[in-house]
C-alpha cells in the first residue's frame, strides 16, 4: 500500500480544483469581453436618437441674502452642460461650482444673484446646451435657515417634544393597563397590532412619496421594497438565533424594544416633514405638524407598553423605550431642516416598514399562542374591537397632519 501511495503524484488532487476554478472564472471573463466589445464597437445600429437623453435633477434650492443657490445632479447617461439660467421668465447671470458641465452622477451648485421677494413664488429654469429645460420651483420665498448651533438646538427641542415626550406619556399608562384581565391583555395587544398596521401602511405610503421625488436612476420605489424586505428578514433571522427563548414565549422587553425601534424609524419620517416645513419658511405648517404628531404619538407609547404587562420593568427600561422610539424624530428634524435626500429617505421608510411588519408578526404570534393555551379563539370580538380601535385612533390623529 505504501508503494502505491509513493507512485501517486502529490499534486494529483489539485487538478479537479483547477478545473473548477477555470469553470468558475470562464463565464465571467467571457461576459466582460462581450460587454467590452459592445462598448467599443456598438450594437451595429447607427440610428441617432430623436432627442438627446439628458436628465438634470434640482435637489435643493437655498435662498440667501444674495439670491438663490441651486444644487443640481446629473442622473442621465451622458454629460450635461447648463447653457442658460432663466428666473421668472428672464435670462439671468449665474456662476457654477465646480463648473457648468456635469458628468454622470456629478453635482454642481448654481449661484444666482437675484432679488427675490419674501412670500412670492419663483420659478428657475435651467436650459442645457441641447435645448432641454429643467425646472425648479420656490412656492413661497423665505430665507433658508443656516446650520448654526441655535437652530440645531431648536430643532432638537422640537424633535424631543414631538417624539420622546408623547411616547413617554403613553408609557405612563403602564400601571393602569397591568390591571387588565387576560382577555383585556389580549385586547390591548390587538390594539397594538391595529396601530402598528396603520403605521405599516402609512410608512409605505410615505416611502413611495419620497421615491417619487428621488432621481429615477436610483429606483426609489425599489429602495422602499428592498429596505422593507431586508429589514424584515434580518429581524426574523435574529429571532431564529434566539429560538430557545421564543419556545418559552417571547420576552416582553425584547418585543417592546423591537416595537420601539420600528416606531422610531417611522418617527424619523415625521421629523423629516417637520424640519422640511421650517426649512422652506412654512412656520405655520411646521407648528401644525408638531401639534398633530404630538397627539398622534401618545397612542404609540401605549402600544409599546402592552407587551410588558407580564413583566416588572424598572424606570430605566421605560426611559430607554421612550428614547429609542422618540429620539429618531430629532434626527429626522435635523435631516429635513439642513440636509434632505429623497432616495435616502425612501430607503429609510422601507426599513421602517419592514421592522414594523416583523413586530406585528411577533405580537400576533403571542396572541395565537396564549389563546391556544387558554382554549379560546384568537379572533374574538374583543380582539377584533382592539384592532379596529387601534386603527381608528391612528386614523383620527393622522387627520391632524394630513393635508
Amino acid at each position: 500500500m505504501s508503494d502505491l501511495q509513493t507512485q501517486i503524484p502529490r499534486n494529483a488532487g489539485n487538478a479537479p480544483r483547477r478545473k473548477l476554478l477555470v469553470w468558475a472564472l470562464l463565464p465571467a471573463i467571457l461576459l466582460i469581453a462581450l460587454l467590452t466589445a459592445i462598448g467599443l464597437l456598438g450594437t451595429g445600429i447607427r440610428d441617432e436618437p430623436a432627442a438627446p437623453i439628458e436628465m438634470l435633477n434640482v435637489e435643493r434650492i437655498k435662498l440667501t441674502d444674495d439670491g438663490f443657490e441651486v444644487k443640481v445632479m446629473n442622473s442621465g447617461p451622458h454629460d450635461v452642460t447648463i447653457a442658460q439660467v432663466v428666473v421668472d421668465d428672464s435670462f439671468w447671470n449665474a456662476s457654477f461650482q465646480p463648473g457648468d458641465t456635469l458628468q454622470r452622477f456629478g453635482s454642481a451648485t448654481i449661484h444666482i444673484p437675484y432679488p427675490w421677494v419674501a412670500g412670492d413664488p419663483h420659478e428657475i429654469k435651467l436650459i442645457t446646451s441641447n435645448g432641454l429645460i429643467f425646472t425648479g420651483d420656490v412656492a413661497a420665498a423665505a430665507k433658508t435657515p443656516e446650520a448654526e448651533t441655535g437652530r440645531f438646538l431648536q430643532y432638537a427641542l422640537i424633535g424631543f417634544y414631538v417624539g420622546v415626550i408623547p411616547v413617554g406619556l403613553g408609557l405612563m399608562w403602564y400601571p393602569f393597563i397591568r390591571r387588565f384581565s387576560a382577555r383585556g391583555m389580549h385586547a390591548l395587544l390587538a390594539f397594538t397590532v391595529g396601530l402598528l398596521f396603520f403605521l405599516f401602511v402609512d410608512t409605505f405610503e410615505e416611502g413611495f412619496e419620497m421615491a417619487g421625488e428621488a432621481p429615477g436612476v436610483f429606483q426609489g420605489t425599489g429602495l422602499v421594497w428592498f429596505g422593507a424586505l431586508l429589514s424584515f428578514l434580518f429581524l426574523i433571522a435574529v429571532d431564529q438565533m434566539n429560538e430557545r427563548r421564543l419556545r418559552h414565549g417571547a420576552d416582553g422587553r425584547q418585543v417592546s424594544l423591537k416595537l420601539a425601534t420600528g416606531i422610531g424609524l417611522h418617527n424619523f419620517g415625521e421629523g423629516l416633514a417637520i424640519g422640511a416645513a421650517f426649512a422652506v419658511g412654512e412656520a405655520a405648517l411646521g407648528t401644525f405638524l408638531v401639534i398633530g404628531f404630538t397627539l398622534h404619538n401618545i397612542t404609540e407609547g401605549v402600544g409599546i407598553a402592552a407587551p410588558l404587562v407580564k413583566d416588572r420593568p424598572g424606570w430605566r427600561t421605560f426611559a430607554l423605550l421612550a428614547v429609542v422610539a422618540g429620539a429618531p424624530a430629532i434626527l429626522g428634524t435635523w435631516t429635513g431642516g439642513f440636509l434632505f435626500n429623497p432616495a435616502f429617505a425612501a430607503l429609510f421608510f422601507g426599513v421602517g416598514a419592514g421592522a414594523i411588519l416583523q413586530v406585528i408578526v411577533v405580537i400576533t404570534r403571542m396572541i395565537l399562542k396564549d389563546s391556544a393555551e387558554e382554549g379560546r379563539g384568537a379572533v374574538s370580538w374583543l380582539n377584533f374591537s382592539g384592532v379596529a380601535i387601534g386603527i381608528l385612533c391612528m386614523y383620527a390623529t393622522a387627520m391632524l397632519v394630513k393635508f
